[in-house]
């Protein structure tokens, strides 16, 4: 009898060990079930916006630069306002005060953004004191504020107007749109939403120093018909040092 009681003992044990075995299994399995989900929708997020930006673009691939965005319309007339600041570069992260929103000229750092890149959307852009040394080499340079920012079409024809003025080869493309936010300075004048600004020396190949003028165009939207006529007026050549990347 007491065998049998051992016996029965130990069935119980075994039983309740298998019924463990099983659930921890079980459990094992929905823990690996949570985490391919969870890298799933990770791996889905990251390849959201690529994608979607993606698809958003190919309504732009057969349209003509000056075919994307607002009518040029939208743009007041292109003024100019002596320069100064060519060949004055500082140490990045030296504090500079622009009196212009956005600037168009001035004392700058001693580094500038590559060509590689035409449009920032965050707070990735480079400083503004980068971004007028790329006027000093030609750059014309697309300012849009939070209004912008905020809108998907109108960021949608900046992701266009980058896209048609892409890649590095062609110095004619020195281009590149980027955010003016409220800590950069005031906001841009007449309740606009677009700045375009050039650093021009009064014409290619002028080399008088007080030649040297600031270019803005303040527009309300983006317009790839104004900025076209912009770059076409006030092309890269018209610049301090035109020749640098």
């Amino acid at each position: 009898m007491a065998k049998k009681d051992r016996t029965d003992r130990q069935a119980v044990i075994d039983s309740i060990r298998n019924k463990q075995k099983g659930a921890e299994k079980r459990r094992g399995y929905a823990i690996v079930g949570v985490c391919v989900v969870v890298a799933l929708l990770i791996i889905g997020a990251a390849a959201y916006q690529p994608i979607k930006d993606w698809y958003d673009l190919r309504s732009f691939s057969a349209k003509n630069l000056d075919e994307i965005g607002a009518d040029a319309k939208v743009c007041g007339e292109i003024t100019t306002k002596k320069a100064n600041g060519s060949q004055e570069h500082v140490e990045p992260g030296t504090p500079i005060q622009y009196e212009d929103s956005p600037p168009a000229f001035g004392q700058h750092y001693n580094v500038w953004d590559g060509m590689e890149r035409k449009l920032y959307t965050g707070t990735d852009r480079p400083d503004v004191g980068e971004l007028v040394h790329n006027l000093e080499h030609g750059y014309t340079i697309l300012w849009f504020d939070q209004t912008v920012a905020d809108s998907d079409s109108m960021m949608d024809d900046l992701r266009g107007i980058a896209e048609k003025l892409k890649g590095t080869d062609n110095l004619r493309d020195k281009f590149k749109a980027v955010p003016w936010t409220s800590d950069d300075g005031e906001p841009f004048p007449g309740d606009q939403h677009v700045a375009i600004t050039h650093w021009s020396v009064g014409g290619a190949g002028e080399t008088a120093p007080d030649k040297q003028v600031g270019v803005f165009q303040y527009c309300s939207a983006p317009s790839g018909a104004a900025l076209e006529s912009f770059m076409k007026e006030y092309p890269y050549l018209d610049s301090p040092e035109p020749t640098v990347k």
